[in-house]
């Protein structure tokens, strides 16, 4: 079982930077993949980037070269560094994991979330 705490999300303006970080307990594996995802309102939750256990990356496209996921296995913590924020990015943002080595973008794929923080950019 595995258990994720997520913190730091926030309002800021347009054009603003908000970094999330999410905290993973209770996985004694080698292979957990983890990523990021955000649900607007009205809207399906979609992913915005995973990354596996070698740092293999993926990203949807709405958020390459403004956003950029990181992990630092040793704290066993995942982190979103988000710039040049839109208000299409306004959204509760998820941290999710699973086990194995192969990451993706597909919300279904996670067997587990956090709680969700909100990310509200204004303009």
């Amino acid at each position: 079982q595995v258990q994720l705490v997520e913190s730091g999300g926030g309002s800021v303006q347009v054009g603003g930077s908000l970094r999330l970080s999410c905290a993973a307990f209770g996985y004694t594996g080698s292979d957990l993949c983890m990523g990021w995802f955000r649900q607007a309102p009205g809207k399906e939750r979609e992913g915005v980037a995973s990354i596996d256990s070698n740092e293999k990356i993926s990203a949807a496209d709405s958020v390459k070269g403004r956003f950029t996921i990181s992990r630092d296995n040793a704290k066993n913590t995942l982190y979103l560094q988000m710039n040049s924020l839109k208000p299409e990015d306004t959204a509760i943002y998820y941290c999710a994991a699973k086990e194995g080595t192969y990451c993706g973008l597909p919300y279904r794929l996670y067997s587990y979330w956090g709680q969700g923080t909100q990310v509200t950019v204004s303009t």
